[in-house]
């Protein structure tokens, strides 16, 4: 059975999806300056990200972005187009492509998650608040 939810609750929740909707706005904001699409800029970012042991490809960009692997394989097609990324077959699987970022990419991401981080930084205390609201502040 759910528990019966307070006022408080709600306030949370909203409060929680705001500071999420003020990121990714600042987020898509930011990618346009750079000249990156919002997607283009989270498909570099999950490429350069890959969990330890992951290998970037069209299949990891589709769970990583929860998009389908038609559009993920569209999206890294832009990419390349872009002169974003290259394809390397993978020489543990060559049945699989590794996705890897150009030196153009590289530069534009350094840029853009620099960025992100300083918004994180200053978003911090807002956000441990909502999530660790019984916490003794730093």
């Amino acid at each position: 059975m759910a528990r019966r939810l307070t006022r408080q609750d709600y306030r949370l929740l909203s409060e929680f999806r705001y500071q999420l909707r003020c990121f990714l706005e600042f987020s898509e904001a930011a990618a346009a300056r750079a000249g990156l699409k919002p997607r283009q800029h989270q498909a570099l970012l999950a490429i350069k990200g890959a969990r330890e042991g992951a290998i970037p490809s069209v299949g990891y960009l589709a769970e990583r972005l929860r998009i389908r692997h038609h559009s993920a394989v569209e999206l890294a097609d832009r990419l390349a187009e872009a002169g974003l990324i290259t394809r390397a077959a993978d020489p543990e699987d060559r049945r699989r492509v590794r996705l890897n970022l150009t030196p153009t990419a590289e530069e534009r991401l350094a840029k853009l998650s620099a960025n992100h981080l300083d918004e994180l930084s200053r978003l911090r205390p807002a956000l441990l608040e909502l999530l660790l609201p019984d916490q003794p502040k730093q």
